[in-house]
């Protein structure tokens, strides 16, 4: 069973907030996943915050010991399949939060989110809430 995390769950992992160091630390590092997607919003944030060492610091640990989902083919084709179906329906969600999920599906990895009301709007993707 393979885990990607999303960028919120990350943040919240750094903040200390909920129970997500909890579960990331009781879940084996070889079934934790960053995606590209994700590494790029962190590193983005990084660029912007305050303490741009202490928080790479803590991005360069973490990304060390979990596996690294590149964006490539498999996933820009299922982001594309997200993208025109939830268009069509009329609940898009954001560019970002497209690929990170269609990184998830292209994976069948279970996507680690606590903003699973919109991420629920992806069908057949699998979610979960380590807040």
């Amino acid at each position: 069973m393979m885990y990607l995390l999303d960028t919120n769950t990350l943040i919240h992992f750094f903040k200390g907030r909920g129970r997500v160091a909890e579960r990331l630390l009781a879940t084996p590092p070889n079934q934790v996943g960053i995606s590209a997607i994700v590494l790029h919003e962190l590193q983005t944030g990084i660029a912007k915050s305050t303490q741009p060492v202490k928080r790479r610091r803590q991005l360069e640990s973490l990304v060390s010991a979990a596996v690294l989902f590149p964006f490539g083919r498999p996933e820009a084709a299922a982001s594309a399949l997200i993208r025109a179906n939830l268009e069509r329906a009329g609940t898009p969600i954001g560019p970002l939060d497209t690929l990170i999920a269609g990184t998830a599906l292209a994976n069948r990895a279970i996507l680690i989110t606590h903003n699973t009301q919109e991420f629920s709007r992806v069908s057949n993707l699998t979610l979960d809430d380590w807040y």
